[in-house]
């Protein structure tokens, strides 16, 4: 089949395959939002002119049908079909006749595979953040529930001080905060409209981009038609860094869950039905959930590098070097909130060991307390210091393992209700409603 973009010459077709590479899977991915992008596009081609209030009814009511059936399944790029643009135009010229070719008047595909990656970006960037909230209140419910639980704390790896599993739930739940406020700045770089740039550098016809971004619910436009174009690679890196992020936090607590299923540590336990067996070791509990969420992290914490490699020495325009963005980040965003979800099956189901630190060989956890104690006695630190250690050499070192720690974000004072403020401020701040809303009129017409 030839391309829409194609004139007399033909492409040789080891080169027609090798560009084409993966795209057609890809573009499935971006299916929804190229009619969404053209919905936005055709209405503002009917505002300044250049269709026909008929045209434009015509053109809307067909793109919903596309819509719809994009979103039950059923929609697919046909056999030679290069792309979801071409699919979508062509379905619409074979429902609508010379009406259909109109869409693509004042618009180029680089323009349009902007607005859908910028469009896709922001719906992933959505569903992640629901996703993080989701897991953020359930290690907050964690960190309450478990808040007099006692655990060793190390610094090293060594036997450092007491710390508790108040403090190790909260603890990345605080991270997702971080990761989060990180998330945020990768939103307000994605949600910029770049339609309208064309090949990079604007059309001659009156459009108006103010527009299309108001219709899609972009919070602004990227202004300069040649940054729109230099902005591709450059969202996908962002976005990646604060995936990379999120991934880091996975990453650390699975690995600390792995530490601490350990027979030699003892700290926690699962149900059987969620850790694995040994096919020769008849007593072996594997926390293979943990270990494989480990790996997906650490691939996708991999993501920036592979992205600011593929966009390094590029110079302004667009290069067919960016196709390959889509295969790496694609597919990174379902699999991270399958790491999400899996992480929390595993935190809700977490049986935590109670009194820990009642066993003998965690006492000397407590020298600082003891240490502590002196200090508030009246004796100098230094002095306090020197006399817990020589008694701690002779074998003289008596404790308690009673912690009264109660200044902000200590064992006794966990700081819950200021953390959850953070992470809801974070959150409210990008108006996910706004852009439902927009969506939603916009398909309503």
């Amino acid at each position: 089949m030839s391309k829409l973009w194609q004139k007399n010459n033909q492409v040789a077709a080891a080169v027609e395959k090798f560009t084409i590479g993966n795209d057609q899977a890809m573009d499935q991915y971006l299916a929804a939002y190229d009619v969404l992008g053209s919905l936005a596009h055709t209405t503002m081609l009917s505002e300044v002119g250049l269709l026909t209030k008929d045209e434009l009814s015509q053109i809307k009511k067909a793109l919903v049908d596309i819509y719809k059936t994009i979103q039950v399944g059923n929609f697919t790029l046909a056999p030679g079909v290069e792309d979801i643009h071409s699919q979508v135009e062509i379905v619409l010229t074979e429902k609508l006749g010379d009406i259909g070719k109109k869409i693509h008047s004042a618009r180029s595909r680089n323009d349009q595979v902007l607005v859908d990656i910028k469009l896709f970006m922001r719906a992933e960037i959505i569903s992640l953040s629901e996703a993080i909230q989701g897991f953020f209140t359930l290690l907050q419910a964690k960190s309450e529930a478990h808040k007099d639980d006692l655990l060793p704390g190390y610094t090293h790896l060594q036997l450092a001080m007491p710390s508790s599993f108040g403090l190790w739930f909260g603890a990345y739940a605080e991270s997702l905060v971080d990761d989060m406020t990180m998330l945020q700045a990768a939103y307000k770089v994605v949600n910029k409209n770049p339609l309208g740039s064309a090949a990079g550098y604007g059309s001659s016809f009156p459009i108006n981009r103010t527009r299309t971004t108001e219709l899609l619910g972009f919070d602004t436009l990227n202004f300069n038609v040649v940054y729109a174009q230099m902005g591709r690679g450059k969202a996908e890196r962002v976005i990646s860094m604060a995936m990379a992020n999120i991934a880091d936090t996975l990453a650390r607590l699975s690995m600390d869950a792995c530490l601490f299923m350990n027979q030699n540590f003892g700290f926690i336990s699962f149900p059987e039905s969620l850790t694995t067996g040994s096919s020769i070791m008849p007593h072996k509990k594997n926390p293979d959930v943990f270990e494989l969420i480990r790996s997906y992290c650490n691939r996708i914490k991999a993501l920036p590098n592979e992205i600011m490699m593929m966009t390094t020495n590029l110079p302004a325009g667009y290069h067919r070097d960016l196709q390959l963005l889509k295969e790496h980040l694609f597919p990174a965003f379902e699999q991270l909130r399958n790491c999400i979800a899996m992480a929390s099956l595993m935190i809700e189901n977490i049986e935590v060991k109670k009194d820990l630190l009642e066993d003998p060989k965690y006492q000397y956890l407590f020298s600082v307390e003891e240490v502590n104690k002196l200090v508030n006695s009246g004796m100098p630190f230094r002095d306090a210091y020197k006399k817990i250690g020589l008694d701690i050499e002779a074998g003289k070192f008596n404790y308690t393992t009673e912690v009264h720690h109660s200044h902000e974000g200590s064992i006794g004072n966990l700081c819950t209700a200021e953390i959850a403020e953070a992470m809801r401020k974070v959150l409210n701040s990008m108006e996910f409603e706004k852009v439902a809303h927009k969506i939603d009129q916009l398909l309503k017409g």
